[in-house]
C-alpha cells in the first residue's frame, strides 16, 4: 500500500502513467470498448467504473494545458450533440479533480477508435454504461 494513492491505481496502471509522457494519451474504456484488439497495452480495471478511474487517474496525472481538447470523448452515434450519463459524469469529475479542468471536446466513433489505437495505453474498465470512454492528454508537471 502507497499513502495517498488511490487503490484503484493498479501497479500496471502505475507504471503506464508514470512512463507516460507530456502529450502522451491514455484511454479510459467502458466494457464494451474493443481495448484488447485495438493495438495499444490493455491494462485491465474491470471492478472499477471509468468515472471511478478517471477520478483516480486525474489525482496523480496533470491533463495537457497546450492543446484545446486534452479531454476527447465519442460521440452518439445518429446523435453527435448528445451528452449520455457517463460523459456528463466525466465532465464533473474534470471540474472537481484535474489540475487543468479543461471542456470535453468529442470525436466521431471511427475517429474515436483511430485515435485510441495510437495511444500509449488503454484502460479497459467494467463501466456498463454506454459511452463511457475517454482519451486523456498528459500535460506537465511545472
Amino acid at each position: 500500500m502507497l499513502r495517498d494513492i488511490d487503490p484503484i491505481l493498479s501497479p500496471d496502471l502505475l507504471y503506464a502513467l508514470r512512463a507516460m509522457g507530456h502529450g502522451d494519451e491514455i484511454v479510459l474504456a467502458d466494457a464494451n470498448f474493443p481495448g484488447e484488439s485495438l493495438g495499444p497495452t490493455c491494462i485491465r480495471a474491470d471492478g472499477s467504473t471509468a468515472s471511478e478511474v478517471l477520478q483516480a487517474v486525474l489525482s496523480v496525472m496533470p491533463l495537457d494545458i497546450y492543446v484545446p481538447d486534452p479531454a476527447l470523448t465519442m460521440q452518439v452515434v445518429g446523435d453527435p450533440d448528445a451528452i449520455p450519463e457517463a460523459v456528463a459524469d466525466f465532465q464533473n469529475i474534470i471540474k472537481k479533480t484535474a489540475d487543468n479542468p479543461a471542456q470535453i471536446q468529442t470525436l466521431e466513433r471511427f475517429a474515436f477508435y483511430e485515435r485510441a489505437a495510437t495511444a500509449f495505453a488503454i484502460v479497459q474498465t467494467g463501466e456498463r454504461r454506454l459511452y463511457g470512454n475517454i482519451i486523456l492528454k498528459k500535460g506537465v508537471i511545472g
